[in-house]
């Protein structure tokens, strides 16, 4: 028969911080925030999400982010609970009612609640969960001295233009450079670079920043269009292109960006030293102007 754990045996969880949250028109204490059992996002990952970094109390590229929320929400069939007005005045009750200036906006859309089977259920009222945490940003010693990332098989699904709530194979992907005490993982489909664990990757080739194209197999990110911008400001070519795992281990710098580390340089892959000559190892000219340039967005691009 199975054990009947009483109370006072249960293990001790973690504390939960006593920050506001929102949850299905509900701004209430986080800790104390619950969803049903039955919902489709808790059962099968059945959800999208967006991160959204917060400057000086203001939401950095928001309709840009609202652009993918609506786009992932859409290639699931989730209606889109809130117009653009509705989801900026929710996130802003939560971004004022927080202690830090700089956070981390985390919203949440799942399909809603339903009795358990795999068809997508129509007609349900969506599930909506928002928090906010201090901003985390990369340390000073990371940004001077640049990150180690190992490289691994991408073995996740091929959806990876949905911004899913499924992050299993993320979470695995990301625990490989964990147990490696590296950064980041940077990941190869067939030979391909595609995307970090939870990053974009990018390679500096005589001067020109270079990505993976867009594909069914990574995210289209905010940062794709804002390294544009941020190349075409500070003078650097930039293409998207197919890039090869050579191209990855020969290219002269090797940078990743995300929400929270925003622009980081890679200066070690598995083990290997990355570049060539007197910077080899070291955080390059490229990466140093685009960490320039994406200060100065800061200042400017936030709602």
């Amino acid at each position: 028969m199975p054990r009947i754990v009483v109370p006072s045996e249960r293990p001790a969880m973690p504390t939960l911080p006593d920050t506001l949250c929102h949850l299905n028109g509900r701004t209430l204490p986080l800790r104390d925030a619950q969803v049903s059992v039955l919902d489709r996002g808790f059962l099968f990952g059945d959800g999208v999400y967006e991160a959204v970094p917060v400057y000086g109390r203001r939401m950095f590229r928001f309709d840009d982010h609202m652009t993918r929320l609506e786009r992932s929400l859409s290639k699931l069939r989730i209606p889109n609970p809130h117009d653009r007005p509705g989801w900026l005045a929710l996130l802003r009750q939560l971004v004022d009612a927080h202690l830090a200036d700089d956070q981390m906006l985390y919203l949440q859309v799942t399909r809603g609640v339903a009795p358990r089977e795999h068809v997508m259920v129509q007609g349900l009222e969506p599930t909506v969960f928002a928090m906010t945490n201090s901003m985390r940003p990369p340390s000073a010693e990371q940004r001077h001295h640049g990150v180690a990332c190992v490289t691994a098989r991408d073995f996740r699904w091929e959806r990876g233009d949905i911004k899913s709530t499924s992050l299993l194979g993320n979470v695995l992907a990301r625990q490989i450079a964990a147990d490696h005490g590296a950064a980041e993982t940077l990941l190869l489909r067939d030979g391909w670079l595609t995307e970090g664990s939870s990053s974009n990757v990018w390679i500096v080739h005589e001067g020109a920043l270079l990505g993976p194209p867009k594909s069914e197999h990574l995210l289209e990110s905010v940062r794709m269009v804002l390294m544009a911008e941020l190349c075409d400001e500070c003078g650097i070519a930039h293409n998207l292109r197919p890039l090869s795992e050579d191209d990855v281990r020969t290219a002269d710098e090797v940078l990743i960006t995300s929400a929270g580390r925003e622009v980081l340089p890679v200066t070690r892959i598995d083990g290997e030293p990355v570049g060539h000559g007197a910077l080899r190892g070291r955080p390059g000219p490229v990466y140093a102007r685009l960490y320039e340039a994406y200060q100065r967005a800061k200042l400017v691009q936030c709602t």
